[in-house]
């Protein structure tokens, strides 16, 4: 089983081997025939999403492609929930992401299911059905983008738009064995995408290879005057990345798997493979990227994401997953000289980050230490998804930019990714890495290797 690809879609379309609502209704027989209830919120109605694609002009770099929405962002006539169907709200007009996509030759499908407000990195705290991994059925989707990564990982679409603010770009990447993009911030405007952490939020990519991803991000990405948060950041083009390139890795003592030794293992096999391409590995002391990740949860920010909800908190607590609420409601209670002193500290662990940028050109790490099952995340909701964001939680506060790709799937479903991380406005230094990497690592994406390793 092949995947469709971006590329691969256009191409069929172009020289008229399929058409685009063809392709569309394909889609929509994708979603029926895998009969998972938790990816999608809401679907769009078939019969418009056929009749728009009928409309469309070849001249576009999405011609006819369908695509999937995380729903936190708008997309006009349809509802925005963010998983709490007490917040719904009809969007007016689309978000400026999906103006831009459209705008690309793409069709919005449908709005897919994710932990509430974005808010975790597991993929079940979620109202409605979880969405079932599509590897191996007992583990967690991974969150808080988990409609739109498993949409991608099983084919129904070749994009999928999720946010990011904390890794939610990413752990769902390796947990669905495919692609994430977080974009440096400002780079993608955020308008019409409900907040989490507003000063740290960014809408980020799910696709089957880098260079779906990078075509999807370079559609979406320019400045927008009506975005405060959006700065003047154009993207490179991909080049094959220099294996001159220096690429960081944590001390031996910081890499931290919570006992997962097959992770472990799988990480050093990816070091090992990035050595035998060329690359220079350096051992970097970890310490400020993890002290940054510690103030996400435990500072201001926190009281950033009270801000977010706290209409509803305030009015209607209940509206709330529990585990949503045990973590947003003591944002409450921040003090402003705290959020001050964080600042500050801040500041400092962004300069030490920066010094350590000077002596290398990236970092490249596990992008989650290890997986949980839908069990162990039910009986510890908290700590594991807190282990979950080890290596991911720092990347927005310190104004970095990620690509995740897979690096290993074993014969029981059980994925593994890395993550390239680079400094703000770098991000197609990081992608490049992220396909040089992909390239050669030997992993097909998605269900795609699943299959590939059940045939062996």
């Amino acid at each position: 089983m092949r995947l469709d690809t971006v590329f691969s879609i256009v191409e069929s379309h172009r020289k008229g081997v399929v058409t685009p609502p063809e392709t569309v209704r394909r889609c929509y027989e994708r979603i029926r025939a895998l009969g998972d209830p938790g990816i999608f919120i809401t679907l769009r109605d078939e019969g418009e999403a056929v009749a728009e694609a009928h409309g469309l002009t070849k001249n576009r770099d999405f011609y006819g492609v369908p695509v999937v929405v995380k729903d936190n962002i708008d997309v006009a006539g349809m509802l925005t929930t963010a998983a709490c169907p007490a917040f719904a709200y009809q969007a007016e007009d689309d978000a400026e992401v999906v103006k831009r996509l459209k705008r690309a030759g793409a069709v919005i499908v449908g709005k897919t299911n994710l932990d509430q407000f974005a808010t975790g990195l597991v993929g079940v705290r979620t109202p409605y059905p979880a969405p079932r991994n599509p590897l191996r059925r007992d583990l967690i989707p991974g969150g808080s983008s988990a409609g739109s990564a498993v949409a991608v990982a099983t084919g129904i679409v070749p994009i999928a738009l999720g946010t990011d603010t904390a890794g939610s770009g990413r752990v769902p990447a390796m947990l669905n064995n495919i692609v994430g993009l977080k974009p440096s911030l400002g780079l993608i405007s955020t308008r019409g995408v409900v907040p989490a952490c507003r000063t740290l939020d960014c809408v980020s990519v799910f696709a089957l290879s880098v260079d779906d991803a990078w075509t999807a991000l370079r559609a979406m990405a320019g400045y927008d005057p009506k975005d405060p948060y959006s700065r003047e950041r154009a993207p490179a083009a991909l080049s094959s990345a220099s294996t001159q390139a220096k690429l960081g890795v944590p001390l031996m003592s910081q890499r931290l798997f919570f006992g997962d030794g097959r992770a472990a293992a799988d990480y050093k096999a990816a070091l090992s493979r990035l050595k035998h391409m060329g690359f220079q590995l350096a051992e970097v002391d970890m310490e400020p990227f993890t002290e940054t990740a510690q103030l996400l949860y435990h500072g201001p920010w926190l009281a950033e994401r009270y801000l977010a909800v706290r209409k509803i908190i305030e009015e209607n607590p209940n509206a709330l997953h529990p585990v949503t609420r045990a973590i947003i409601a003591p944002g409450a209670n921040l003090k402003a000289s705290d959020t001050f002193a964080a600042f500050y500290r801040l500041a400092e662990l962004r300069r030490a980050a920066d010094d350590i940028f000077e002596r290398i050109d990236a970092l490249v790490l596990p992008t989650a230490p290890t997986v949980y099952t839908y069990e162990q995340v039910l009986a510890d909701p908290i700590r594991l998804n807190s282990r979950l964001g080890t290596y991911t939680n720092f990347v927005n506060l310190l104004d970095l930019c990620a690509a995740a790709v897979p690096a290993a799937l074993h014969g029981d479903g059980t994925p593994f990714g890395i993550t390239f991380i680079a400094p703000g406005g770098q991000d197609a230094l990081a992608a490049s890495l992220a396909k040089s990497f992909h390239n050669i690592c030997g992993v097909a994406p998605g269900v795609q290797a699943k299959l590939e390793v059940l045939a062996k």
